[in-house]
């Protein structure tokens, strides 16, 4: 009965209830200011997207042969180029480094200077910002662009959204045509590009991050900082008392309320309500009402609340880029001071060095030649005429120089041994001359004989060992020589 009774007991539904569970979208529409911070965020802004579209230009010379791109992702020839370094498939390992070092200098950064990154390195934000500015050239500043999206559909309205939307359309062509130089030719690609020849790949990716780019950068905007970027869920881990970050000075502000120029503030806070600070946030935010997860850190409310306390004659700062130590210090009037070095940035600090210093040395003592043998699995091992057995590998040798090698092959580890190579006639009994073409992996046929009184039970130690001739370098392959044991 009780469970009967629970069944016909019904919410009332957000209609009746006059509930809503979700709030109506507010378009942000941030407004113009000039200072320090945004001079930052130009120059920021001017730098990453200068380097984005001008580095797949570069060119790096390495040799007869090979692409003189700088930077060059290279899929079907399965190489990554970065300058004088060049990644072979097998050393994926450097791309879990810098990712490694991209996470823990975050967290770094973070911890030392909080959402610096979200407000003037993150790919939305600089998108985001250009985005915002074509819109101010066709639809004017912030009060200009609310009445204009108040108004009726002229022609005059009509122009200006379709050149707006026009040269975010361009902007997004541009940055997505500039993804598809990092992984392919710049002197191919864009000819094909243009000649409808390139292959369906390219256009997709062409497409995906022209749409991608046009869409967050322009519709969703903050929405993406705010609702779809985990950083900001778990960035606060990294913070602590002495992390730097926008605060609004309470103490000193407060109570608020307008104010005119020359007017006496005794009595009363500096903040004049004049919502600047809100005015320009590119998140809609309003900082006096403390640290909130949709800051993005940019600091544009500094740069707006200092240019209003000029004008009233009051002190800097209001708004301010501070830690909150510094922000209790200065309300009791103590000394005040950043402290950088502390226990979790010595931490990030110390897994950042060790990172890039591992790195550092395997791109250093990196080898240029490798040495793969696969065991042959059917069958393990064949016994011939003579009694012997023999046993079947694949040898694979990497030459990871853009010149013909020849290596040596010996094996060691079972007495007497005998060794042949397929297709070559150079064959000593336990060592061979491996030719090599610049650039490339040599695979052989090797197979290896040894009497049965040599080997010890089922399976027997066998080291095939690699003798660069040009430097000497040697590489040692232990495997196993299957037997049919006692």
């Amino acid at each position: 009965m009780a469970r009967q009774a629970a069944l016909k007991i019904k919410p009332p539904e957000p209609e009746e209830s006059g509930e809503q569970l979700y709030a109506d979208y507010v378009k942000v529409h941030p407004r113009k200011v000039s200072g320090t911070f945004r001079t930052l965020k130009w120059a920021t802004l001017s730098v990453l997207l200068g380097l984005y579209y001008i580095a797949p230009f570069l060119r790096w010379d390495r040799g007869p042969g090979a692409p003189d791109q700088a930077i060059l992702i290279d899929m079907p020839g399965r190489r990554a180029y970065f300058f004088a370094v060049e990644i072979w498939p097998q050393e994926v390992y450097y791309l879990t480094g810098l990712l490694i070092i991209g996470a823990v200098g975050l967290f770094l950064v973070t911890a030392l200077l909080g959402r610096v990154w979200c407000g003037y390195a993150c790919p939305q934000t600089v998108w985001t910002d250009l985005f915002v500015w074509v819109e101010s050239l066709f639809e004017g500043d912030r009060n200009a662009r609310i009445r204009l999206d108040r108004q009726p559909w002229t022609a005059g309205k009509v122009l200006r959204k379709i050149g707006k939307h026009a040269v975010w359309l361009l902007v997004s062509l541009l940055t997505g045509g500039a993804w598809i130089l990092y992984f392919n030719d710049v002197r191919i690609v864009i000819p094909e590009l243009f000649q409808g020849t390139a292959g369906a790949g390219v256009y997709g990716f062409l497409f995906l991050f022209t749409a991608t780019t046009y869409v967050l950068a322009g519709w969703a905007r903050e929405q993406v900082c705010i609702y779809m970027c985990p950083w900001p869920r778990f960035q606060a881990a990294m913070f602590d008392e002495d992390t730097l970050m926008v605060t609004y000075e309470a103490w000193r502000g407060e109570p608020r309320g307008s104010a005119k120029v020359g007017q006496s503030f005794e009595g009363r806070g500096h903040c004049i309500d004049c919502r600047m600070c809100v005015q320009v946030c590119p998140t809609g935010i309003d900082i006096r009402e403390g640290s909130q997860l949709a800051c993005i850190g940019c600091a544009l409310c500094v740069d707006a609340c200092n240019g209003i306390m000029d004008k009233m004659g009051l002190p800097r700062d209001l708004i301010t880029w501070d830690s909150i130590n510094n922000q209790a210090a200065r309300e009791h009037g103590n000394k005040t001071g950043y402290r950088f070095i502390r226990p979790r940035t010595v931490v990030y600090a110390l897994i950042l060095m060790l990172v890039a210093g591992l790195m550092g040395y395997g791109l250093v003592a990196r080898t240029t030649t490798g040495l793969n043998v696969l065991h042959e699995r059917s069958p393990l091992f064949v016994t011939m005429s003579d009694g012997s057995i023999r046993n079947g590998y694949t040898v694979k040798v990497l030459n990871m120089v853009r010149e013909n090698r020849d290596y040596r092959l010996q094996i060691a580890g079972i007495p007497e041994a005998a060794m042949s190579v397929v297709g070559l006639e150079n064959t000593g009994r336990d060592q061979t001359l491996l030719p090599v073409p610049g650039d490339s992996v040599g695979t052989f046929q090797v197979y290896v004989s040894a009497g049965p009184e040599r080997l010890d039970g089922k399976s027997t130690e066998l080291v095939f060992v690699l003798i660069d001739m040009a430097t000497g370098n040697t590489i040692e392959n232990a495997t196993m020589f299957a037997g049919p044991g006692s």
